[in-house]
């Protein structure tokens, strides 16, 4: 009998836009999921194959563990054989929580708190004393955030707009607040005049109280009569009401709102590491913890060997293979004490690929969703070698990803298409390497990279001068405006903190496309979020004199029975949850009073129901066609106006995004890595809506580390030459050709794709 492969069998796969598909998986092999963005490659591996094998996981354990556990929902598939435990490195970005560190994401900062409480001298106590966070170890002066805050008068007022013009900034001091009306009923200022023209003494009597000694009442009218209560000042009640007191407590507001309103500089007794002077006193070979945490993970490396401490040795030995898998990605750079949400998507990419590392258990499914993505294509062979050893461990490797050297080092290639959307959902390929040249698939192995030897005329810049943010050594640097600049480097390079944070605060009328993740619901969708919703209500509405709010179903439109969702979910106590469309609408969300009514002779579900291609033929409204036409500009022309945002690819995300900014000519628009997530093909239509934006009179700065937007950039700024300490030099401007003829990492890269056609 012949031996029957290892396989995961998938059959008569149904999630989202995917058409009854099979698919076999061999087990042990790196297999990679390519396509246009849209096409389904995250339906079969993500919606299917991981959701299931997380729910199969969830039943080994017993009910009451369960009940606190996430519940996953069986995906729609007939068939779904020979799962394997799988670990899911997401492209989502990881949390930029203020305190969320490389130490503490990667689970380190507990194990080196350890190691000082155990070996350190002098010796301080128990582990928790070495966190910011304990009453012990925070700093008594900053309360263990590293830094001061003080409310700054400037950010919270406008001096050009009177106390009822809103000229307090912040949103529960101003008018909208009771304390902000307050301020303009109370007789104590002039509430019509602007803040600029008032004198001295009102001018202190509002930002700063009354002075020490003195205490001001004014009326405050309610309608119960007028009580008077005291006025100590817009800095000092911003400082008692939301700076010393647990931002996160309050209704709606954020501990981010409260800082955009401050000023923040280091704290001068704990030097920003937020711990007690006593602690950073509590030594291991000359090095306190905050130092420790701020060593470059090489050097951390090195003085972990160091230790020779019995104790001391057994605990450094855990901390080492961590650090090393650091290292190993090309992150040596980084500290511990480094904020996850200032990495670049490329190092957060890494990181998290990192912690998944360490594990010695095989037999595992290993799922990456575009790991190359925001990688230089010097990490990116790191990245292959990742991969492969992973593979070696008798582990089966499935990865989403667009990029020809990732999918030149795959075992089996499976191609989803053959379009995107409604057009997509199918299997169009799969198979080895050598096969995908004679298919139908959009990849092709024979990419052509095409040098630009025709870049636009340079006839003004934008200027930055002795730039030091984060690494970067004293930059100078003239940024050609009105052509198409591609800003390149290797992670850590300084890419983002020459572009994301020196460029706007010097050019802050820049249009920034970030990598952050929209706002996702259920109930957000492409009309809401280009903001047209309201004007196909107002359309229906005026064609058929009925309120607007009855064509939304998050208002009087929505379906009774299951409130707008357009689905309900009985239920069902222990079991898996169930997901039910609504019998009562079917699924549409909408009454069926919402629904008699039409507008060009189809009813809101059927409107919402067109793609954008299809809309273009339905409005008038000059607003509604210009919305519409720029997403068609980014290729986006084959999703529906009803299509939930949650259901969109990153490849689409990143272009919705594009999209919603442009409005305007004339303009600034910086993108950072807007190749992140897309197919080949997909890039193409997205580096042509570039061009039409320069051809238009805007000036185009990208982020990137695709070779492709490079060659066709008009101009090139490189940094490094390698990221951290070693990072923060300009070691290039120039154009694409020129670039030909330097020696630097990204350069080898551009000569050798350049000489293989």
């Amino acid at each position: 009998m012949s031996e029957v492969k290892d396989e995961i069998r998938l059959r008569g796969l149904k999630e989202n836009n995917l058409k009854n598909v099979a698919l076999n998986i061999p087990k042990e092999q790196i297999t990679l999921f390519t396509g246009l963005s849209g096409s389904g490659k995250s339906s079969v591996v993500f919606d299917t194959l991981a959701a299931e094998s997380r729910r199969q996981m969830t039943l080994n354990y017993p009910l009451y563990i369960r009940n606190r556990m996430p519940k996953y929902e069986r995906p729609q598939a007939d068939l779904m054989q020979n799962l394997s435990p799988s670990v899911v490195v997401e492209q989502r970005s990881v949390g930029g929580n203020s305190r969320s560190t490389v130490g503490t994401y990667m689970d380190i900062s507990p194990l080196i708190r350890l190691l000082f409480s155990r070996i350190g001298e002098p010796a301080v106590g128990k582990a928790t004393d070495f966190s910011s966070q304990s009453s012990f170890g925070s700093c008594p002066e900053c309360g263990g955030f590293g830094r001061v805050i003080a409310p700054d008068p400037d950010k919270l007022l406008d001096y050009n707009k009177s106390l009822r013009g809103y000229a307090v900034q912040f949103k529960p001091l101003s008018p909208a607040g009771w304390q902000g009306w307050w301020m303009v009923t109370g007789g104590l200022f002039d509430p019509d005049k602007p803040i600029k023209d008032y004198s001295e003494d009102t001018f202190n009597l509002l930002v700063y109280g009354p002075p020490e000694g003195e205490r001001v009442f004014a009326p405050f009218h309610t309608k119960h009569g007028s009580q008077d209560h005291e006025w100590d000042g817009l800095l000092p009640r911003f400082r008692r009401l939301y700076i010393n007191r647990d931002v996160s407590k309050l209704a709606q507001i954020s501990q981010d709102d409260v800082l955009a309103m401050s000023s923040h500089s280091l704290c001068p007794t704990c030097q920003g590491s937020g711990l007690n002077p006593e602690v950073l006193k509590c030594r291991i070979n000359g090095f306190n913890i905050a130092e420790y945490n701020q060593l470059e993970l090489t050097e951390l490396k090195t003085e972990l060997a160091k230790i020779n401490d019995p104790l001391g040795e057994s605990i450094a030995q855990q901390i080492i293979p961590q650090v090393k898998q650091l290292i190993d990605m090309g992150l040596g750079y980084l500290s511990l004490s480094r904020q996850m949400g200032t990495l670049s998507g490329g190092e957060a990419q890494r990181v998290k690929i990192a912690r998944h590392l360490g594990s010695s258990l095989n037999n595992i499914t290993y799922i990456f969703d575009e790991p190359s993505a925001g990688l230089h294509p010097d990490e990116v062979a790191m990245l292959i070698q990742m991969l492969q050893s992973l593979k070696a461990q008798h582990n089966t490797v499935i990865v989403i990803e667009h990029d020809l050297s990732v999918i030149k080092e795959a075992d089996v290639i499976i191609e989803m298409g053959p379009g995107a959307g409604s057009a997509g959902g199918e299997v169009v390929f799969q198979g080895a390497l050598e096969g995908l040249e004679n298919s139908r698939a959009a990849t092709s192995l024979n990419h052509e990279l095409s040098i630009n030897k025709q870049p636009r005329a340079i006839n003004d810049y934008f200027t930055l001068e002795n730039v030091n943010h984060h690494n970067l050594k004293q930059i100078n640097i003239s940024i050609p405006k009105n052509v198409l600049v591609s800003v390149c480097g290797v992670s850590g390079s300084g890419k983002s903190s020459l572009m994301l944070e020196a460029f706007p605060e010097t050019h802050p009328e820049t249009i920034m496309v970030s990598q952050s993740s929209i706002g996702i619901s259920d109930r957000s969708t492409l009309a809401t979020y280009m903001g047209i919703m309201d004007d196909i209500r107002a359309m229906f509405a005026k064609a058929t004199g009925q309120p607007a709010g009855l064509f939304s179903f998050n208002s009087s439109g929505a379906c009774p029975v299951c409130k707008g969702k357009g689905v309900t979910t009985p239920d069902v106590a222990f079991a898996d949850p169930v997901t039910i469309a609504c019998e009562a609408c079917g699924g549409t969300r909408y009454s069926e009073e919402a629904l008699s009514y039409r507008y060009g002779g189809k009813n809101i579900v059927e409107m919402l129901e067109l793609t954008i291609d299809e809309a273009m033929n339905y409005f008038e409204t000059p607003k509604l066609t210009k919305r519409v036409n720029t997403l068609k500009d980014v290729g986006l022309g084959y999703l529906t106006l009803g299509q939930t945002t949650r259901s969109l690819s990153g490849g689409e995300v990143q272009r919705l995004k594009l999209a919603s900014h442009l409005k305007k000519e004339g303009q600034v628009y910086l993108l950072d890595e807007p190749s992140l997530g897309l197919h080949m093909d997909d890039n193409a239509q997205l580096l042509e809506v570039f061009q039409n934006l320069v051809n238009k009179g805007n000036s185009v700065v990208i982020i990137e580390h695709n070779l492709d937007f490079i060659a066709a950039s008009d101009w090139v700024i490189e940094l490094g030459p390698e990221g951290g300490k070693k990072g923060g030099h300009l070691i290039f401007e120039g154009t694409p050709e020129e670039m030909l003829h330097a020696e630097t990492p990204t350069a080898k890269w551009l000569k050798d794709e350049a000489q293989d056609h």
